[in-house]
């Protein structure tokens, strides 16, 4: 395989200064969207890890293979939404390859297993870093993608036995979180200038000028983000329907198949239809070191959220085992508690944050601790209406103002 570009449509400038604009109409290549079929792979090996009703150990261990996945697409996502047309196909592939092991290995990474998870980890790790090199710009926005200091414990890790493995795995991505926010845009930016002046002779042979700041495509990136909260919904239909194929076809099995599907529906709406991936955000609101983490949140909850999707359905006829009860209530929870954080962050306002986001996220949490030995589709019903309630006030909001807007309309047509 050679390592020719690959060609994207209307692809932004791959180097901008500052005051540089990088927006265009380009969408995901082939070759990414290629890429986001290991997504779909990953995120099915790691929802299975939750099926019934999993101790709180496997649900820790969850979390942080979730984080271990999505940091290493994210790392790609980037490369490929700044470099546009020189992304090399190789190196996407070297990476997709390393995420493909990592999946195969999620069903036995408590066993045989773990040391391939981490080794894979740690190579697409390297890889993405790697190419930032010649570049000569610094992604000062998300510098997870090129700094590799989070990486030494997973190396660690596999001369570890036991479960202090998966304490050097917690702690890597936990380095990796922190320096997102300890090291800023500006400081960063100044150290890369500050070492190629250093080498300023052995850098201009080889990079040609001083490093600047790498912008990101917003509009390609919301796409992107997009796109993989939509492969995590799609699991959760992807689990129901698997469910639902072995259960017994009934009047209850129906109307929580139904409740199922509103659920996963009003989420999409919330996250997709009205948002850039993460519920309730609006485009450019918040820097991509604030947005990403929100989106590892609600798509790390919507996979917890299909896996207990798909143990609800395995009871149909009666009462939800109590972990099974949980994770379904807590995975909305969590969920809606990111949409509450970048509603508030999009400047909602005080009224929507105790009207709408403080109610949407209250109301999963009491069904969490009051409705056990509820059956599991009223429980599924009542979700879907705590979900829907945001959508319910904007509309009953717009109606409100519809009419005054038609007045003003009006009242300046007779001026006129």
């Amino acid at each position: 395989m050679s390592s020719e570009n690959v060609p994207v449509p209307s692809a932004g400038p791959t180097r901008s200064g500052a005051g540089a604009s990088v927006e265009s109409t380009r969408h995901a290549s082939w070759l990414e969207l290629f890429f986001d079929l290991v997504a779909v792979a990953g995120v099915a090996q790691l929802a299975h890890l939750l099926h019934d009703a999993p101790p709180a150990g496997d649900l820790a261990l969850y979390c942080v293979l979730y984080l271990a996945f999505w940091t290493a697409w994210m790392c790609f996502t980037t490369y490929g939404n700044v470099a546009a047309g020189t992304v090399h196909t190789r190196t996407v592939l070297m990476g997709m390859f390393g995420l493909a092991v990592m999946a195969a290995a999620v069903p036995e990474v408590r066993e045989e297993h773990s040391r391939a998870f981490a080794l894979a980890y740690v190579l697409v790790r390297v890889v993405a870093s790697r190419v930032w090199q010649g570049r000569g710009e610094v992604l000062a926005d998300w510098p997870t993608a090129q700094l590799t200091v989070g990486v030494l414990p997973w190396l660690v890790s596999l001369r570890v036995e036991g479960t202090g493995r998966y304490w050097l795995w917690a702690a890597g991505l936990a380095i990796d979180l922190g320096l997102t926010f300890a090291v800023s845009r500006n400081r960063m930016l100044a150290h890369a200038r500050k070492e190629w002046e250093e080498h300023r002779e052995e850098r201009k042979r080889r990079d040609g000028t001083a490093p600047v700041a790498a912008r990101f495509d917003p509009r390609h990136l919301d796409e992107r983000l997009g796109l993989f909260t939509l492969i995590v919904l799609g699991e959760g239909v992807a689990q129901g329907v698997e469910a639902a194929s072995e259960a017994q076809w009934d009047r209850r099995l129906a109307v929580l198949a139904v409740g199922s599907f509103l659920l996963l529906l009003v989420l999409w709406s919330l996250a997709v239809r009205r948002s850039c991936g993460v519920p309730l955000l609006g485009s450019g609101v918040l820097a991509p070191r604030f947005a990403l983490p929100l989106h590892c949140v609600a798509t790390g909850s919507l996979a917890t959220l299909a896996a207990s999707l798909g143990g609800t359905m395995k009871h149909a006829e009666g009462s939800l085992p109590p972990g099974t009860h949980h994770l379904l209530c807590g995975s909305v929870a969590v969920f809606l508690a990111v949409g509450l954080t970048a509603g508030a962050a999009a400047g909602r306002g005080k009224l929507w944050v105790a009207a709408v986001g403080g109610p949407m996220v209250v109301v999963p949490v009491l069904l969490a601790v009051f409705a056990d030995g509820w059956n599991p589709e009223g429980l599924v019903l009542a979700l879907f209406a705590a979900a829907y309630w945001p959508l319910a006030y904007d509309k009953r909001s717009r109606r409100r103002t519809a009419p005054s807007r038609r007045g003003e309309e009006g009242s300046s047509g007779k001026e006129d």
